[in-house]
């Protein structure tokens, strides 16, 4: 296990004024840099001689004006104290590319390769505030008050990134910080199973990837709509995180299955789950026992619920369901919670016993409304009943036959809430059609639900059930 006081590798904050933007014709005016080794820091910085012109508007910004140079060194005669410097140490720099590329072009001018691993701090604070809007230096400093020595001057800019450094230490741990560290420097400890060259194969698109252990057995299944980056995120984690230690140890080999979005790609993972059940996934909720609530009046015309399981279920064709659970067991502590938030009968909902002429538990601890012993009217506990109900109406299938839900090249084929697959042309959809019914799966339910009410309301179009006289 990783101990919180163990340190990062050797950090170099950097920050350079140069006379431009071009990274072959202008030239590094200034240097700043900051040296973070365990507990030591150091600061280094010097001016330059840029041996060019300095235009005027840089002036302005920077504050170093043509007489402030004419007699420093020139970067040549600096290069190898700034190599020493940097030499084994993660640069950090604010919008990298630049000052990098600055450093890399004035090194190689001088027959020097300098590759150092780049950590970029916009990319740094993207990942660790991804809420906030922007990331340029300015907005950096505004979030989290940094002290301002010498704004525009390389030593300056490069303390306000070392005090950024120290922010984040602060608010994430050195663990969070480490492992984003590796996530941005782009080395991800591969799984010692896995080579890079199947990584790079993983497109960065929507879509499912299985990951095997050992005999092809499937132990995860994952979606997102950019699955390469997801499945390096799982082993980004694996260097902090024990579940994806345990998943990175494991695997053998990986898989994947495009689709043309993110419902494709939920829908998939979730039907993916069901059939292969990975040893890894939590959500292996079968839904074999599946059971909803229906309202019947009794005699004294007061509304009882009544459990429909599984065997006589037909959601999306039954009008009066409510509910959906997993269990008798949760369908029960669901019907308790409606009771209690709304002072109902238990003994009228069926949940304890009902003795004539006596009042039930919850009447005596004034947890019920008195309905029971007709205390307050049959009528007002059956509106309570409906209307507290009804936030769980099993919606029926709303399309008179099956339906197509377009997303990009692909269109998810579903009829009465059940998913029967994608397809891209007519003929996988006559194929889809004729495979008849698909079991009806409660999370893809509620992920069809959500869609149809929301964003993809204008993506659907009417199937006709292929009857059999087609040719």
């Amino acid at each position: 296990m990783h101990h919180d006081h163990q340190d990062y590798p050797d950090l170099a904050f950097v920050d350079i004024e140069t006379t431009g933007s071009n990274f072959d014709r202008d030239r590094i005016t200034e240097i700043g840099i900051k040296l973070v080794s365990g507990d030591h820091q150091e600061t280094w910085e010097s001016l330059i001689n840029p041996g060019t012109f300095i235009p005027q508007n840089i002036q302005a910004l920077t504050g170093i004006r043509p007489e402030m140079v004419q007699h420093q060194p020139p970067f040549d005669e600096l290069a190898r104290q700034i190599l020493e410097k940097l030499e084994g140490k993660i640069f950090i720099a604010h919008n990298a590319r630049f000052d990098y590329g600055f450093l890399k072009a004035s090194f190689k001018r001088l027959g020097i390769d300098f590759k150092p691993k780049v950590l970029c701090t916009v990319k740094l604070s993207r990942l660790l505030f991804p809420n906030q809007p922007r990331h340029n230096l300015d907005t950096i400093i505004q979030t989290h008050g940094l002290n301002v020595s010498a704004r525009h001057r390389a030593l300056g800019d490069a303390d306000l990134l070392l005090q950024f450094w120290r922010i984040c230490e602060a608010k994430f741990g050195k663990t969070q910080l480490r492992a984003a560290l590796n996530q941005l420097i782009g080395h991800a400890s591969l799984p010692p199973n896995i080579d890079k060259a199947m990584i790079d194969e993983i497109p960065e698109k929507p879509g499912c990837y299985i990951f095997y252990g050992e005999n092809k057995a499937p132990i995860y299944i994952g979606k997102s709509i950019t699955m390469r980056s997801r499945v390096m995120g799982h082993f980004q984690s694996a260097l902090t995180q024990r579940k994806e230690m345990k998943l990175s140890m494991q695997i053998r080999d990986i898989d994947w299955i495009e689709t043309s979005g993110e419902l494709g790609a939920l829908l998939l993972e979730s039907k993916l789950i069901k059939e292969r059940m990975p040893s890894m996934n939590i959500k292996l909720r079968r839904s074999k026992d599946l059971c909803a609530w229906k309202v019947q009046e009794n005699e004294e015309g007061a509304l009882i619920p009544t459990l429909v399981n599984h065997r006589d279920l037909l959601p999306g064709l039954q009008d009066d369901l409510f509910g959906l659970f997993y269990s008798k067991r949760e369908a029960n502590a669901y019907l308790k919670a409606i009771a209690k938030k709304h002072r109902l009968c238990e003994a009228l909902l069926g949940l304890e016993k009902r003795i004539a002429g006596k009042s039930c538990f919850g009447y005596q601890i004034k947890q019920c409304g008195g309905a029971c012993i007709g205390q307050s009217p049959i009528s007002l506990h059956n509106l309570q009943l409906k209307t507290a109900l009804e936030l769980f109406r099993v919606q029926v299938w709303p399309y008179k036959g099956p339906i197509a839900i377009k997303e990009g090249e692909q269109m998810h084929v579903v009829d009465r809430w059940c998913y029967l697959g994608s397809a891209i042309n007519e003929s996988e959809l006559e194929e889809l059609m004729h495979l008849g019914d698909a079991e009806f799966d409660l999370d893809i339910y509620k992920i069809l639900k959500k869609a149809i009410q929301g964003s993809f309301k204008s993506q659907i179009l009417p199937l006709r059930k292929l009857s059999a006289t087609n040719p």
